[in-house]
């Protein structure tokens, strides 16, 4: 990333804070939720935001969607919703006496899957394909999907009437999972005064589909020490060894701690990756990737234990000098 500091560096990476800036101004009090999200973005993720209704889940994700000018798609996912809602359709054109395909709303460069856990595992598994490849094939023929592409989910993790669990196969398809968390009184005192308002319909576009690309190619660029790698694989060793877990974190999160962290130092105008940044992502990055065992989950049943282990976690790592 250094050679290019001088002559791209103004022109794109230097409005980052405008972009960070237009997200906190509809997202009050939750600096830290709007950074992670934007590591999510420019590390080719994508997000799923859990946490209770009304503490701005679908603002942050249509924000985030609008600071960009590209396409955006908004899907209430529903029990009655059908793959088909989803990916698109063929249908038979009797003008050209043919078949044609007629592409859904995954066709776009954001996507929020608004409460993903209410609709059917065989309508969230017609994401899996996308998240993964960035492709959809239908009828035996494979459709690239634009980049930039990014699923942002959300999810209530506490009413479980009418929801379909996502599976661990798909949590894991996810770069990050964050909660938003209620706001400071501060914070709040400013939405109330805003009531009426939809901050995040009112988002003007910072960047352009094009330049989130670049930045993209960007993040690999970032220098992370050998010192540092062993920090994070020691971790993630510890995660397949630690009792409390019966699932650890896969190579792919793995990788997504990797580029997460990479993401997190450009973010932060840095050209090398700090262990702070690593110890800041294991927890978004991690806690939708493990599985509690059974014994840990009946002992607590609060919704934030994996965050809690893994955070008891990195006290029984040594961190590089």
């Amino acid at each position: 990333m250094a050679q290019h500091a001088a002559t791209l560096r103004p022109a794109v990476l230097d409005r980052l804070p405008a972009l960070e800036a237009a997200l906190n101004s509809a997202v009050r009090g939750k600096p830290e939720a709007v950074r992670l999200a934007l590591v999510c973005l420019f590390s080719k993720g994508h997000l799923l935001v859990e946490d209770v209704p009304g503490v701005g889940k679908t603002t942050l994700a249509q924000a985030l969607a609008r600071s960009v000018d590209s396409c955006f798609h908004r899907l209430q996912f529903t029990a009655d919703m059908l793959p088909s809602d989803v990916l698109g359709v063929t249908i038979y054109n009797a003008r050209t006496a043919s078949f044609e395909f007629k592409q859904g709303p995954i066709f776009t460069n954001f996507l929020l899957a608004d409460e993903i856990n209410r609709t059917t595992p065989k309508t969230q598994s017609a994401l899996l394909e996308a998240m993964n490849e960035r492709q959809v094939t239908m009828d035996g023929r494979s459709y690239p999907l634009e980049e930039p592409f990014m699923v942002i989910a959300t999810q209530n993790p506490v009413e479980h009437h009418g929801t379909y669990p996502l599976p661990e196969s798909q949590l894991d398809r996810f770069f990050m999972r964050i909660r938003i968390g209620y706001p400071d009184s501060a914070s709040e005192r400013e939405i109330l005064r805003r009531a009426g308002e939809m901050p995040g319909l009112q988002i003007r576009p910072v960047l352009s589909a094009e330049q989130v690309v670049q930045i993209q190619s960007w993040v690999p660029q970032v220098t992370v020490d050998e010192a540092l790698v062993d920090y994070m694989l020691a971790i993630v060793e510890k995660t397949r060894t630690h009792e409390s877990f019966s699932l650890g974190v896969s190579p792919r999160g793995a990788q997504a701690l990797y580029r997460a962290t990479q993401a997190l130092a450009m973010l932060e105008g840095r050209d090398y990756a700090l262990p702070d940044d690593v110890k800041r992502l294991v927890v978004p990055v991690f806690a939708h990737r493990v599985v509690i065992n059974t014994r840990v989950v009946l002992a607590d049943r609060t919704s934030d234990v994996s965050d809690r282990i893994l955070g008891e976690l990195l006290s029984l790592v040594e961190v590089p000098l």
